[in-house]
Formats: structure tokens, sequence, C-alpha cells
């Protein structure tokens, strides 16, 4: 009578397959949270950022010619920015709110504002960056 050999399996087992999923949702509903905010933190840096530049371009601007530009593609003509950033709150260059300046200046562009509704994780509205 020949004895039976049982081979070695080679694979994982259901219950295995189904610890390893356990602990990757888990792993999961821990960090994504985590990642989200880290997303709506970088785009309320840009959104600081591209204000700052824009704003120092405009004084730039004003410093060279005396007035302050008549729009905002005034700067990319005259070489001053490549192209207007984008608003990383709309995802738009076209959502930009500018603050014209006080009657005795000379131009249409003294400051620039976010169009985007809402306000930052301290509670700052976007229009007031």
């Amino acid at each position: 009578m020949a004895c039976a050999q049982r081979l070695p399996s080679h694979g994982f087992t259901l219950i295995e397959l189904l610890v390893v999923l356990a602990i990757v949702a888990l792993l999961a509903t821990l960090s994504l949270p985590r990642y989200f905010q880290s997303i709506d933190t970088a785009r309320e840096t840009v959104l600081i950022d591209n204000l700052r530049l824009t704003r120092e371009t405009i004084d730039k601007f004003y410093g060279d010619t005396g007035r302050y530009p008549e729009s905002l593609s005034e700067l990319i003509d005259k070489k001053y920015l490549k192209s207007l950033p984008v608003d990383p709150i709309t995802e738009s260059t076209a959502t930009w709110v500018i603050v014209p300046p006080d009657d005795a200046a000379k131009g249409n562009v003294f400051d620039l504002r976010s169009g985007a509704s809402g306000s930052k994780r301290d509670g700052t509205p976007f229009a007031a960056l």
C-alpha cells in the first residue's frame, strides 16, 4: 500500500488575505484624512505665494512706469510676468478680483484678491488674503 504524500501548498489562505486586506483598510482610513488636509494646506500656501508674487510685480511695474497697469494682461505683455498665475482654489486665472487704486493714481490694477468663496482652515476668508 502506497502512502500518499501531501505536496506543500504555495500561496496564501483566504484568512491570511482577509487579515492583510483589513490591515491595509485600517491604515488607509487613518492616513487619507491627513492626505486631504495636506492638499488643502498646499493650495492655501500656493494661493498666498501667487498673491505675493503678483503684488510684488504690480509694485515693480509702478516703480518703473509711475502708474499702475491697466489690466493684468499688461503685466504679461510688458514681460513682467510670463503668464497670469492660477488661483489654486478656483483652479482658474479668470477669477482674480482686481482692486483699483485711489482716484489720484493712474491705472486700474492696484491690488489683487482671490475670487474664491469660502475660507482658509484658520477661518480667514480667501477674499481677504
